[in-house]
């Protein structure tokens, strides 16, 4: 048995996800279609718009055959760790063969050659990648000018636009653990990745979490031709958490120590934060005075959650190194037995029960219970309780 993987959020599942998972069944012949998905708090920093298990129970409906978690310590991770650890996790597994993604343009090709370049940091490399982050240019934007300065026969696309960005991050983190999954570009169709513009029925999730706020009749309409009927009706009742003045708390309550050793903290970063957002309490109005060319609204939404998660930069490159866990959130009934064989067939035990819980040591345990606290911390944050072990067959 074979199976296709997808690196996820699902912040909502909407049909440009579906399209794509019907796209890497397609190109991929695999027979199962895994997704390893980020928990209640994804990439960009944010608490999800659902539960983690709604979330995972859509991607089901929509096509998954099976969804596991992306640990916490990755999810809220720049994406270099983002995608590092979810193919630590992947490159465990015998049965996973392929990784479909999403992109803005190249091929399969053109994604690995680029990822090799980036793995082999020449000295010419490394010297004007110093020099470019002189001036107060973020880490990507300097590293791929060092790149392309460096002469690397490389498509430049690839390193601009954000699912290109992860795409190569993805085929990187492939190379780096030795992996035999073949990377499998899917040409996203739609908004791009941060539009912010409603379209048709291809709408960004960016796009579409805003309409969630809106709430106008114009807004209800575009939800409604954009997602699934199952993830519409969930989206009417939508009520946002109250998750940002939370991490803003959060940051406040603890020794600047404590924060400068969140993932993406870095040159006293915490410092023009928590400064910041003692004259500044709304959330909305700080994120735009702390922002730099070096330091993105991302990567300050990130350092936020971090902080509020309790992860700090240590752990999360260690548990990217370490054996970790498979931990099942959603499985699809049918042919349920042989997808859970499959899962427990690799590396990394598979945490489906409770009483799996004990197979746990040291690093693995560690980030699992990382995980645990985002659970509760969301949960309490939505007014929703879910335990910490289970599994949804849908």
């Amino acid at each position: 048995m074979k199976f296709c993987a997808v690196i996820c959020e699902y912040n909502p599942f909407h049909n440009g996800h579906k399209y794509q998972l019907a796209e890497a069944r397609r190109l991929s012949g695999c027979d199962k279609l895994l997704c390893i998905m980020s928990g209640n708090f994804t990439q960009r920093g944010e608490a999800a718009v659902f539960h983690k298990y709604e979330r995972a129970r859509h991607a089901v409906l929509g096509g998954a055959d099976a969804v596991i978690e992306l640990p916490a310590a990755f999810a809220v991770a720049p994406a270099e760790v983002f995608a590092r650890g979810a193919i630590h996790i992947l490159a465990s597994l015998p049965a996973v063969s392929a990784l479909a993604f999403g992109c803005e343009s190249g091929t399969k090709e053109d994604f690995l050659k680029t990822a090799r370049a980036l793995l082999s940091e020449s000295k010419q490399f490394k010297a004007t990648l110093k020099e470019n982050m002189k001036d107060g240019t973020s880490y990507i934007r300097a590293r791929n000018a060092a790149l392309l300065a460096s002469g690397a026969d490389v498509d430049e696309a690839l390193l601009s636009s954000p699912n290109n960005i992860l795409g190569t991050e993805y085929c990187r983190a492939i190379l780096s653990e030795g992996s035999a999954i073949g990377p499998i570009p899917v040409p996203r169709v739609g908004g791009g990745y941060a539009d912010t513009a409603l379209f048709k029925d291809f709408s960004s999730a960016t796009a579409l979490r805003a309409a969630m706020l809106d709430g106008s009749r114009k807004a209800k309409k575009a939800l409604k031709n954009n997602l699934p009927e199952y993830v519409w009706r969930a989206a009417l009742g939508y009520k946002p958490t109250c998750y940002e003045t939370a991490a803003l708390c959060a940051i406040l309550a603890v020794p600047a120590e404590t924060a400068a050793r969140c993932t993406d903290c870095a040159e006293g970063l915490e410092n023009r934060i928590r400064s910041m957002a003692r004259t500044n309490p709304d959330f909305r109005e700080l994120l735009p005075k702390v922002v730099s060319k070096r330091y993105t609204y991302a990567r300050i939404r990130r350092v936020l959650a971090q902080n509020f998660l309790g992860i700090d930069r240590d752990s999360a490159l260690s548990y990217a190194h370490e054996p970790l866990y498979i931990r099942t959130l959603a499985v699809k009934k049918e042919g349920a037995e042989e997808t859970l064989a499959a899962l427990s067939a690799g590396k990394f035990p598979l945490i489906a029960r409770k009483s799996d819980y004990s197979l746990l040591k040291r690093d693995a345990l560690a980030c699992f219970e990382t995980d645990v606290r985002a659970n509760d911390l969301y949960n309490a944050l939505s007014g929703r309780h879910t335990g910490d072990f289970e599994t949804m067959f849908v």
